[in-house]
This record gives structure tokens, sequence and C-alpha cells, in this order.
């Protein structure tokens, strides 16, 4: 049973996330198929491609499969991490990718939304990024990603709290790029493929590849690198570690003791 639904239409692909049963979580089977579509959609010559769950949903993505996270002593991000090879894919296909969100985004989601090129909301739609309620250490290229969009201390507050970020502070802060009704969400969207849809594919694709490389041109020394990994592990060797995934499975609070 597939876990997405792809479209081609005068030039603009749509992936639907569509395992609304586990709130569109961004398990290593809905991951390879977004994958093979993007894929698929770039030698289609797709010009435009729209991100986004069913029309309703309550849940744009749940984030992570914590199901699928590693046992302890092993880094819980990985670069072949299922999260991370959907995020690497959105930034680096060719094509302008919007992301249409209709409902919460939680956790490693919000970093695939923060991934796409340009980002569409609604009042239904809110941010909510999980991982300091699972003990989990968010990795050093992920964390830089937030710092990029908004500042450092929107980016602190919601890690530290792990609260929601209303679509209206997430479209003051600079997540979100327009913020419609939900029963105009679709039509802004697809009208907004459409223009870009109509302009220079090539000259939108290196522009698109040109903001990339110089988002990204912050190298980090060894040493610096070193200690980011470092401070990670002291967290996915930790018994919070343990604890956060084992309260999850079980569908309870989590009890941590800072060790």
């Amino acid at each position: 049973m597939s876990l997405i639904i792809s479209q081609l239409q005068d030039h603009i692909g749509t992936i639907v996330l569509d395992d609304p049963h586990r709130r569109n979580v961004l398990s290593k089977a809905l991951v390879d198929e977004v994958m093979h579509a993007m894929e698929w959609f770039q030698k289609s010559k797709t010009r435009v491609l729209v991100l986004r769950a069913h029309s309703g949903a309550k849940v744009w993505s749940a984030g992570h499969d914590v199901r699928e996270l590693p046992l302890p002593g092993r880094d819980p991000l990985a670069y072949n991490d299922p999260l991370i090879t959907v995020l690497r894919g959105v930034q680096n296909t060719p094509m302008p990718v919007i992301a249409m969100i209709e409902g919460s985004v939680w956790g490693g989601a919000c970093d695939l939304a923060l991934s796409c090129d340009i980002l569409i909301g609604c009042p239904t739609t809110s941010f909510c990024m999980t991982p300091a309620k699972i003990g989990v250490p968010y990795n050093a290229s992920g964390i830089l990603h937030f710092m990029n969009i908004m500042g450092a201390n929107i980016v602190k507050e919601m890690f530290f709290t792990a609260k929601p970020l209303s679509a209206e502070r997430a479209e003051r802060v600079g997540i979100l790029n327009h913020l419609v009704p939900v029963d105009g969400l679709e039509e802004f969207t697809y009208e907004m493929a459409r223009n870009i849809s109509r302009h220079s594919p090539l000259s939108i694709s290196v522009i698109k590849e040109q903001i990339r490389l110089l988002s990204s041109a912050y190298p980090l020394n060894p040493l610096t690198f070193e200690r980011i990994q470092g401070l990670r592990r002291l967290v996915y060797d930790s018994t919070d570690y343990t604890e956060g995934i084992q309260a999850f499975l079980e569908k309870r609070s989590p009890v941590f003791t800072g060790v």
C-alpha cells in the first residue's frame, strides 16, 4: 500500500503525504516513496513541486518515526537516516518545492517543511520542535538550518520548550511566506505554482542552488565539529535517551534525570 499520492499536471508535481493513520510520520518506507517520486518528477521536467497532506488534515506530519530511532550508542540522526535523506532530497532537487501546510507539524517534519523553498500555511498550521521531549540530540546541520531562517532566540525557544508556534507567529518570525484562510489555501498555493512554472526553469534551478550554497557557506573548523559531535554523543549515550524513547513507546510522560 502506497504511503503517498503523486501526480503531475501542467509541469506542476504534487506529493500528498497519505499515511493519516500514523499522522504522516516520516518512516523509511514513506521517505523512500517521496524520494522515488522526486526523482521521477525531475526526469519528467517538472518545474514546481507541491508537498502537502490531504485537505482537512489535523497533522501535516508527525516527524521522525520514533520506532525507527537506533538504540543508545548510535547517532539517531546520522547521514543516511530517513529524515536526513529526505531533507537533502528536498534541498538539492533543482525544482522549487512549495510546502502547502494544513495542520500541525511536529519534530523533524518542521525541518522538512523549512527545507522547502516556499511555505504557505493557514490558521490551523503550527510548528512544534520536539526532540527535547524524548531526549534526542538534534544534529548540527538541522539547528543551523533553523538559525538561517529565524533568530537564534526563536530557535532556542522552539527547541527548549517544545511548545507549538502558531501560524500567526510563524509568519511573523519568517517561517511562513504566506498565511491564508483554509478555504483559499489550495487555490493560493497552486496559483503561485503556476506563476513559477511560467518562468525559466534553468534560471530558477541555478538561483535555488546558489542560495543553498551561500546559506551554508559558514565553515566549521575540525575542532568545533568534533566538539559538537562529542556534545551530541553525551545525549544519545545517556539514560535520558533510553527513557525518552521508552516513554514514547509506552505512551507515558518520561522521567528525565539529566544523565
